[in-house]
């Protein structure tokens, strides 16, 4: 259904309903405020489809991060936005300066795309990317409930919110003290979580006027190594999964002029001139090194040319990813409210969080070349013969290689990130009219430290040029001493970098009552919201100095002045029938101003009926980084392919095996807004009290997606985009400019379903749920003028578009014990095909990535005084990810997929919780 007639429905019908229906709420219920709409009204009611999750529920589950939490969201993407997958600085939409972040995508939008609230405030973003609030900023302890209101580009709390709002309410007015530690171990070993927490109040708003409380957590999530586990395995070549890589331990040996090799080589009876050679792989002996195999070039003689890799060696460096990485975080919330009058609050609320996450990534690559002035040297202690297989090897010459460094060390980065809240607000009635109002000031800032793994570049060029470090450490051999000290005093250790963002917002609203129509009460709601952002991101040493460091180039204060104000209306046109409609317009001192419109309608004919549905517009302001970043210069791997000089230039490597190729990404002040239209139509029904379904069809049409652009894209498509292809006066390329584009947009359609049950059986208590997400279409096009991609079901490097996702739970209740089993569904989906999908995969290859279905199952019990037990089991038969022959290079995995499947494997959780009082 296109948005158009979605919007034409809307228009004729009107508001968004509840989650359920429900039956008319008695008059002396309490009005409450329910996300998606700043009208209180009787809770029974609710206002928007809003997806609504207790704390309960969440420790019953076994899970102890915000980051598992928002994964088991259906309508949440199934991206690279978790720790695991931003492990990494490979991908198109890798980022460098986020490692030990984690962040929410709702529709698979991007995480810009989704609006993380507190209390129905916005926090500060990400310290050092800017790009979105991480969850590890979330104090998981003193949650309430996670209310996701599915409905995105919300015109009461932004229209930024293109793919939805996620909302954490914290507890408030509590008295007492309790604790609780948790513990979760996995069977196999590896990866093992702890948590404690401790919440304590006193006072009461109705009898002393206040209330006082304070929560801590404190947990620890400890290291899992790719080793650690089977399945992560990239040297499959049989079912079309093999290393794409020649950076090995024991140095493949390289061409070029003025070395041992020459220019290029040729063997006897052989035209071709090959580019690469190691011994072991001339003995078919690569596999003697631990993660060392033969490259298997006709796997991949399409992506990575045949002159290089046919006498190399390749390495298996997806399974040195580390899986988890040690991660320890502490969340302190604390909150006073004070009862002013009878129906007046103030509230102080003050929050403060620290996460340290030890990014550790594989060990550098290292190339000796002329330019490079670190050629192994001719008389070295480990000068590497090979005239006994290439005739014209010129031992007279030093040695060019590729060496994959393991002997300096995991790249091993300190990432820590301190985030702090305070916020005054004021809330309660005049009467029929409530008011609220806050002023707050929001910091994160994250500092970088460089621990291991990196060395300055000159200090280790110039360590390889004497020789005395062996690039060609065979099985059950190790560096000397001497060599090892040498590599030590080559290394940089200590601060790196460092951002911060600021958010100082002054917001305020009334609602109530209008007056009387035939149907009911005419309710409106207004209100303002004043922001002052600011970014800021620097290197604490010379970044250009250290091989292959991380992160962005320098950006410089830059700030901006968000000004927006907003009016909602809720309007009782029938008995059954009601509308609301909301306006907002924000005004972006950097950007420019914006007026975005929401419909909606809520049509309930019987008791057990509801239509529900809505169209609105979004706008996102590009973010500073995308705006501002300096220009950072990078290389691709060996053997890229230059299309276009290639097939003028056939079989010459600076065409057809280009080596180390470079580009450039960074900001773009000529990026425009994002701007959607959207809209959801839906049914709920309730045939019998406590059973009931609900159907939500919606759509989200965007307009010049803000994207990060990586070379391997413009290199595809040079036809289009040969404009970013910039060439030498010999036709070679000189660099490819990437970075941050407007792309022509993207279209999404899809389906959530909802059901819900509970019933009675004797004196047992159950419920049943299930929460999917039917994803029936998702176009994307790259850039103007392409046409528009499905990607449903497909391989992608950015987010794999699932066809259904869902989560269904079962519990029962009985006296003091409950229990919960609760079921996790994916999809599977086409795999990507090796060699660029040219030519015929090997026999062993399927097309097709299983789905994956994980169980958990806990038990609680509540039988012994003011104490409460869970014990769980997470991932009930120990499901493994499943295969996928993906290559590792653009998205972490070898063999598994991070972004679709949990690689801890069977683990058993055991929670004990005691109140004092």
């Amino acid at each position: 259904m296109k948005l158009k007639k979605l919007a034409q429905l809307v228009a004729l019908m009107g508001v968004v309903g509840p989650v359920m229906a429900q039956e008319a709420a008695a008059p002396a219920m309490q009005r409450v405020e329910v996300t998606g709409s700043s009208i209180k009204r009787v809770a029974k009611e609710g206002a928007l489809p809003v997806q609504v999750i207790t704390f309960d529920q969440i420790e019953k589950q076994g899970i102890t991060t915000t980051e598992q939490l928002v994964r088991t969201l259906s309508a949440n993407g199934t991206g690279a936005d978790n720790m695991t997958s931003g492990n990494n600085v490979f991908g198109a939409d890798a980022d460098r300066v986020s490692g030990g972040a984690s962040f929410a995508s709702l529709r698979g939008l991007g995480p810009s795309s989704t609006l993380v609230l507190l209390n129905g405030r916005r926090i500060a973003t990400h310290g050092a990317s800017g790009k979105s609030v991480d969850l590890n900023s979330i104090p998981l302890g003193a949650i309430s409930r996670v209310e996701i209101l599915k409905d995105g580009a919300s015109a009461i709390y932004g229209t930024d919110a293109i793919g939805g709002v996620i909302n954490f309410i914290l507890k408030t007015n509590y008295s007492g003290v309790e604790a609780s530690v948790s513990t979760n171990d996995t069977q196999a070993g590896g990866g093992a979580t702890r948590r404690a927490s401790l919440l304590a109040g006193t006072g009461s708003l109705e009898s002393d006027r206040y209330n006082i409380m304070a929560s801590l957590t404190v947990d620890k999530a400890q290291r899992l190594n790719g080793s650690d586990r089977s399945f992560v395995n990239g040297y499959q070549p049989g079912r079309g999964l093999s290393p794409d890589t020649t950076g090995t331990p024991f140095a493949n040996q390289m061409a070029g002029a003025g070395t041992a090799l020459g220019a290029s080589f040729q063997l006897p009876g052989d035209a071709n001139k090959y580019l690469q050679a190691n011994p072991l792989s001339f003995q078919g002996k690569c596999d003697s090194i631990a993660g060392m195999s033969q490259y298997q070039t006709e796997l991949w003689k399409d992506v990575t040319s045949p002159l290089r890799t046919k006498y190399s060696c390749a390495y298996d460096y997806g399974a040195d990813y580390v899986l988890q990485f040690p991660v320890e975080r502490a969340n302190l919330l604390s909150r006073g409210t004070f009862q002013l009058a009878p129906d007046h609050r103030m509230f102080v609320e003050v929050l403060g969080s620290r996460t340290k996450a030890t990014a550790i990534l594989t060990p550098m690559q290292v190339q000796a070349t002329v330019a490079n002035k670190n050629l192994y040297p001719v008389g070295g202690a480990y000068y590497q013969d090979l005239s006994a297989y290439i005739p014209s090897f010129d031992k007279t010459k030093p040695i060019s290689y590729k060496w994959r460094a393991n002997d300096v060390g995991n790249r091993t980065q300190e990432n820590t990130t301190d985030n702090a809240r305070v916020l005054v607000g004021f809330e309660g009635n005049f009467g029929k009219w409530d008011y609220k109002a806050g002023i707050s000031r929001a910091e994160s800032s994250t500092k970088t430290k460089l621990t291991d793994g990196y060395s300055y570049t000159d200090k280790l060029y110039a360590a390889l040029a004497t020789g005395i470090i062996n690039p060609w450490v065979g099985a059950g051999q190790s560096q000397t001493k001497a060599a090892k000290q040498l590599i030590e005093s080559t290394k940089f250790r200590g601060d790196f970098q460092h951002g911060k963002t600021t958010l100082t917002q002054i917001d305020g609203s009334v609602s109530g009552e209008l007056f009387q129509l035939p149907a009911g009460a005419l309710a409106m709601a207004a209100g303002f919201d004043l922001r002052r952002e600011g970014y800021s991101f620097g290197q604490d040493v010379d970044a250009i100095q250290i091989l292959l460091a991380p992160g962005n180039a320098a950006l410089k204060d830059a700030s901006r002045t968000v000004k927006a104000v907003y009016a909602e209306l809720l309007v009782p046109v029938t008995k059954d029938l009601e509308m609301q409609l909301a306006i907002r317009r924000d005004d972006y001192s950097l950007v420019g101003a914006t007026t975005n419109p929401k419909v909606a309608f809520r049509y309930q004919p019987t008791d057990f009926l509801l239509f529900r549905g809505s169209a609105s517009k979004g706008f996102l302001a590009p973010s500073f980084q995308q705006l501002y970043s300096g220009s950072l210069s990078q290389e691709l791997p060996n053997g890229v392919i230059d299309q276009e000089g290639c097939a003028k230039h056939p079989g010459v490597p600076e065409y057809c095996a280009i080596d180390r190729l470079d580009y450039k990404t960074g900001g773009n002040t000529n990026l425009k807004p994002e701007t959607s239209k959207q809209g959801s139509v839906g049914i709920v029904i309730e045939p019998v009290k406590g059973y009931s379904a609900s159907f939500d069809y919606w759509a989200i049409n965007t307009k010049d997606r803000i994207l990060n652009r990586t070379p391997q894209i413009v290199l595809t498509n040079y036809q289009a985009l040969n404009q970013y292809i910039h060439r030498n006066p010999d036709g070679t390329i000189e660099y490819v400019q990437a970075g941050w584009i407007n792309a022509a947009g993207s279209r999404v359609r899809g389906l959530d379903v909802g059901l819900r049950g509970e019933g009675k059986i004797r004196d047992a208590k159950w419920t049943a749920t299930l929460d999917g997400t039917y994803m029936d279409s998702f176009k994307f096009a790259e850039y103007q003028g392409q046409e528009y991609q499905e990607l449903v079901g497909k391989f992608y490097t950015r987010d794999l578009y699932l066809r259904w996702k869902h989560n269904a739970s079962f519990g029962v209740s009985r006296g003091d014990w409950s229990g919960l089993l609760i079921q996790s569904f994916s999809s599977g989906y086409k795999d990507q095909v090796p060699n660029g999908g040219k030519g015929a995969p090997p026999p062993g290859f399927k097309p097709d990535v299983s789905s994956y279905t994980t169980y958990n199952l806990s038990g609680t019990y509540t039988g012994f005084k003011n104490t409460t037990i869970t014990v769980g089991i997470q991932n009930l038969f120990d499901r493994d990810p499943p295969f996928t022959a993906h290559n590792v290079d653009e998205v972490v995995g070898a063999g598994w997929d991070p972004r679709v499947a949990d690689p801890r494997g069977r683990s058993l959780s055991f929670q004990l919780k005691y109140k004092f009082m």
